[in-house]
């Protein structure tokens, strides 16, 4: 009889212990069907019994009155007994907010909750923390697709630690460059969101942005034009792919001249076609659309003595016109720097409202993070100000849909930046070609008004 329940007994330890390697090896390498099948049922479970405590220590139920039986002291006998009775009365009830049936993601769920009278997002948005340790998950985040509604979506483990690469868009000017928090692609796309601002300290990830711009631009029909103030040792290696580069600031004011004339020249022939923008006007005589690499944009604005002052002025004034303007007219700024703060000058901030496109990089001074993304949502400061130094490229990008996402570039080295420079050179649009037919035309204040309001 022993010697049959040990029998038993190993025998359900054998089964336990292949039931459990089985579970490990499923989910180690086919994670997304073991989290459908197996973790999201107990995970739905968790979250809808448990919502009471957690709304209730996350601090989103209300005091509500309601009608209920009591038990009310009524008299104590000698035998220290306590004798009750009850009553129907009114009493203050902890009430939790409305929850749905949880709904699985490729990295966790999501759910919508319906808010309380006085409640606003905002409310969950702070609790997002502590929501998130409640459910023992990565991270929740917030958003509000209606009034009185909001999502919460929650990440079981970071996507980020490790990014796949994704097919290229096939997309004029739109370029996949890595992949958001959500699991969709990061896509810059210049023709939603004209002007991007690219914020990073060094080793964070910046100069790999833009090798992968580099690397999905070069087998387009367009050209890319390079400000390289540090003597051109970051985009002259691409030279075979650039239209133009300017590596010194004199070279900086000229090029930037040129863009100015190619805008009036472009406005006339917009007006001539009665078209509002270049893509209204018909293929053939449609102008080539130039995307503006800057790196090192403090370079442009620091000011070594006053003999500098008029060329700084005179660059900050051509830079911020081809911002205010060069949407309508196809042509594009792509700004980086590892340092962007208001003690640059006006010119920065201005240059800075224009470009609703934001990515913000691991940087070394509150004050650059506080530039980029300081008019945004203040929690995508504190989730930029929270990027480690051991995962460069991870970012905080301005989403094109409104929303701010924390997001990973792939890795794309200078070699084979390099190597598509060289492979598309033949696609390069010479620069004199470009500008031919501009005369340096002036932009009147009545033109620059009319197109800024357009």
């Amino acid at each position: 009889m022993r010697d049959d329940l040990l029998l038993r007994l190993l025998d359900a330890f054998v089964v336990l212990t292949v039931a459990v390697a089985g579970l490990w090896t499923w989910r180690r390498w086919h994670y997304r069907s073991f989290w459908l099948v197996v973790g999201y049922p107990l995970m739905a479970v968790s979250v809808r019994t448990t919502w009471r405590k957690v709304a209730l220590g996350c601090g989103l139920t209300k005091k509500r009155h309601r009608w209920w039986f009591t038990l009310v002291p009524n008299a104590v006998a000698s035998t220290g007994m306590v004798k009750v009775r009850r009553r129907f009365q009114r009493i203050a009830v902890d009430t939790k907010p409305w929850m749905w049936l949880p709904r699985p993601t490729r990295y966790g769920w999501r759910v919508t909750v319906h808010l309380l009278e006085g409640q606003i997002p905002d409310d969950y948005a702070q609790a997002a923390e502590r929501l998130a340790h409640s459910w023992r998950v990565h991270a929740v985040r917030v958003s509000s697709p209606r009034p009185g509604r909001v999502v919460l979506a929650a990440t079981m483990r970071d996507p980020l630690v490790r990014v796949d690469e994704i097919p290229p868009s096939s997309e004029l000017l739109k370029v996949t460059v890595g992949r958001l928090e959500t699991g969709k692609p990061w896509e810059i796309d210049f023709r939603t969101v004209p002007h991007w601002l690219n914020a990073g300290a060094t080793q964070s990830g910046k100069s790999n942005l833009a090798n992968a711009l580099i690397v999905g631009l070069s087998p387009q029909p367009v050209a890319l034009v390079g400000f390289d103030l540090k003597s051109g040792v970051e985009f002259t290696p691409y030279g075979p792919r650039l239209s133009a580069l300017a590596t010194s600031r004199a070279e900086c004011v000229g090029l930037l001249d040129d863009l100015v004339a190619l805008m009036a020249d472009r406005m006339g022939l917009c007006r001539q076609a009665g078209a509002r923008n270049i893509w209204q006007l018909p293929p053939g005589v449609r102008p080539v659309p130039v995307v503006v690499l800057v790196d090192e944009l403090a370079e442009l604005y620091l000011m070594a003595d006053k003999s500098e002052k008029d060329e700084i002025a005179k660059t900050s004034t051509a830079l911020l016109r081809v911002a205010q303007l060069g949407r309508a007219f196809g042509i594009y700024l792509f700004c980086c720097g590892q340092r962007i703060g208001s003690d640059l000058g006006p010119g920065v901030t201005a240059l800075r409202a224009q470009c609703s496109g934001r990515i913000c990089h691991r940087v070394n001074d509150p004050e650059t993070a506080t530039m980029t993304l300081g008019d945004l949502d203040p929690a995508a400061l504190v989730s930029a100000r929270a990027i480690p130094a051991e995962t460069p490229g991870v970012a905080i990008v301005a989403g094109q849909d409104g929303q701010w996402y924390r997001a990973r570039s792939f890795y794309v080295s200078e070699h084979a930046a390099e190597h598509a420079a060289r492979m598309y050179a033949d696609l390069t649009p010479a620069w004199e070609e470009i500008t031919a037919g501009t005369c340096g035309a002036e932009i009147t204040e009545a033109d620059l008004n009319e197109l800024i309001d357009a």
